[in-house]
């Protein structure tokens, strides 16, 4: 059986609080937590989303600590104190790192002054101890408070420094970034200056990504060697030398989904070559082209980038390219596209021709002439010509998966 704890001339104490009061107090610490937990959801609206989220358990952890040391104070006065100290000023470093405001904090501090108050004033009339104890008490734990108070603070003003300065250095590391982006024409001594102020070593070759819109990145997922624009209307970073596969296990997750493109690797006064074949890249990913996400490698899609960068250009080959089947209907033309497409991959060949079509080889030949008659036999052995229209052709086949390019109509004939 558990026996009271011995309370020895409490009734008119003086001069600091009796180290047997700590003995009463501490099996109170337990429900008051969960008192004050629940309260401060209730009335401290600011703090109660910052209690539910994933800061919640720290949080709890440093008011369990900060009652803790209190008690220990009472029963010894020359309790340390540095693990309290070091946990309020995370409180108040937590506070403005999440926007908070240190009202916010004060009011949580002040809402458990009074609870812890309010359970002392029962502990009191359990054992009949008398009102200067409890005043002093009083005195004692707002005291307290103030310096717990304090302490925070000095924590919220030094996380807003940081902050201040990160702000600026980010800044600057933006500006470095658009320097290096505009290529030989910026001024290389800006660039320079701007470096060596960031502290980011001007590297050989440089790597650059581009982002779908808003972006599900912060600046901390990302590396701290990177330079990023996240707030650029198409964001963009730069990373030092070549993308290798730990880079990609580090922006893989933080991407969550959202489609990038790693521009390809070049020498830094080519940076924005790479990010604008980067940036083209990306329009396909979107435009469903290519599908080959969500980080998709700039590198391996590069025929297709070539033949698709200018849609306009491709639209102007393929009519002039494919102008012989303008007056086909919509079923000659496919065919005769279908046939020049495996007479260009098999070198005019009509056994493989039939072969990839499914066709008997008469078939091909009687396909073949129909080629021949709409292009006419000089132009399909011409290498230039025959480059050009198979250039079109892979384009237009890349393209099917998005907009269709729309082919020369005219006056239907027989075929």
């Amino acid at each position: 059986m558990t026996m009271a704890p011995q309370i020895v001339s409490l009734k008119e104490p003086m001069g600091p609080l009796p180290r047997e009061f700590a003995a009463i107090m501490r099996p109170e610490l337990p429900s008051l937590l969960e008192e004050i937990g629940t309260e401060i959801r209730r009335s401290v609206p600011d703090c109660a989303e910052v209690l539910d989220g994933p800061y919640g358990r720290g949080i709890r952890v440093c008011v369990d600590q900060i009652l803790t040391t209190f008690v220990d104070q009472v029963a010894d006065a020359g309790v340390p104190t540095a693990r309290r100290d070091d946990l309020c000023r995370r409180l108040g470093r937590a506070a403005a790192r999440l926007g908070r405001s240190l009202d916010s904090v004060y009011s949580s501090f002040q809402l458990g002054a009074r609870l812890a108050l309010r359970h002392a004033k029962k502990a009191g009339k359990r054992y009949s101890l008398s009102p200067s104890l409890m005043l002093m008490f009083a005195d004692a734990l707002f005291a307290y408070v103030d310096d717990i108070t304090a302490l925070a603070r000095e924590g919220y003003l030094q996380a807003q420094a940081e902050a201040a300065l990160g702000e600026q250095l980010e800044n600057d590391r933006r500006r470095l970034l658009r320097l290096i982006l505009a290529g030989p024409s910026a001024p290389r001594a800006r660039v320079t200056e701007l470096a060596e102020r960031t502290r980011w070593p001007l590297p050989d070759e440089v790597t650059l990504v581009a982002l779908s819109a808003d972006p599900q990145l912060t600046r901390d997922s990302l590396d701290s060697d990177a330079l990023a624009d996240l707030t650029d209307p198409q964001p963009h970073m730069l990373l030092p030398g070549p993308f290798d596969e730990a880079r990609r296990a580090d922006l893989e997750p933080a991407l969550a989904g959202s489609p990038a493109v790693i521009g390809l690797t070049v020498p830094l006064d080519d940076a924005g070559d790479s990010l604008r074949w980067a940036r083209q890249t990306l329009q396909l990913v979107h435009s469903g082209v290519i599908q080959d996400g969500p980080l998709v490698d700039c590198e391996t899609h590069l025929v297709t980038l070539w033949l698709l960068t200018d849609p306009a250009l491709t639209e102007q080959m393929a009519r002039r390219q494919l102008a012989p089947l303008t007056d086909l209907t919509e079923s000659q033309r496919e065919r005769l596209i279908e046939t020049l497409r495996a007479w260009l991959a098999t070198r005019g060949n009509a056994v493989e021709m039939a072969d990839l079509l499914h066709l008997h080889p008469q078939t091909v030949r009687y396909r073949m002439r129909n080629l021949e008659r709409v292009f006419g036999s000089r132009r399909l052995s011409d290498p230039d010509q025959r480059f050009a229209t198979e250039s079109v052709l892979r384009a237009l086949r890349l393209r099917e998966n998005a907009t269709v390019l729309p082919l020369p109509r005219g006056p239907r004939r027989p075929v």
